[in-house]
């Protein structure tokens, strides 16, 4: 059974960083991994993600602080997060998009909370 499991989030003053981590197990055809994170009374959104080739993406309110990285080897992916705000706080879940017979399906860690406050 695909697992992630991920590690990294904790309390961090504003201005400081954290580094989240992402692995996945079983049997999987990784094709992109990404981060997710849901505020409360917020939409969940997407806040970074990679592909196997290396294209990244990140939402336009992270650019220049986040950065995303992957070991396709592994099947992790890892979210290396600077100049924190307060509103980065949030729920932030792993993402696993696999491939499998010319379809794709969605896998989802159990989110860890990244609280940033003073």
């Amino acid at each position: 059974q695909v697992q992630l499991v991920e590690s990294g989030g904790g309390l961090v003053q504003p201005g400081g960083s954290l580094r989240l981590s992402c692995a996945a197990s079983g049997s999987i055809n990784v094709i992109a991994m990404g981060w997710y994170r849901q505020a409360l009374g917020r939409q969940r959104e997407l806040v970074a993600s990679i592909i196997s080739g290396g294209l990244t993406n990140y939402a336009d309110s992270v650019k220049g602080r986040f950065t995303i990285s992957r070991d396709n080897a592994k099947n992790t992916v890892s979210l290396q997060m600077n100049s924190l705000k307060p509103e980065d706080t949030a729920v932030y879940y792993c993402n696993a998009r696999e491939w499998v017979r010319g379809s794709s399906r969605d896998y989802w860690g159990q989110g860890t909370q990244v609280t940033v406050s003073s």
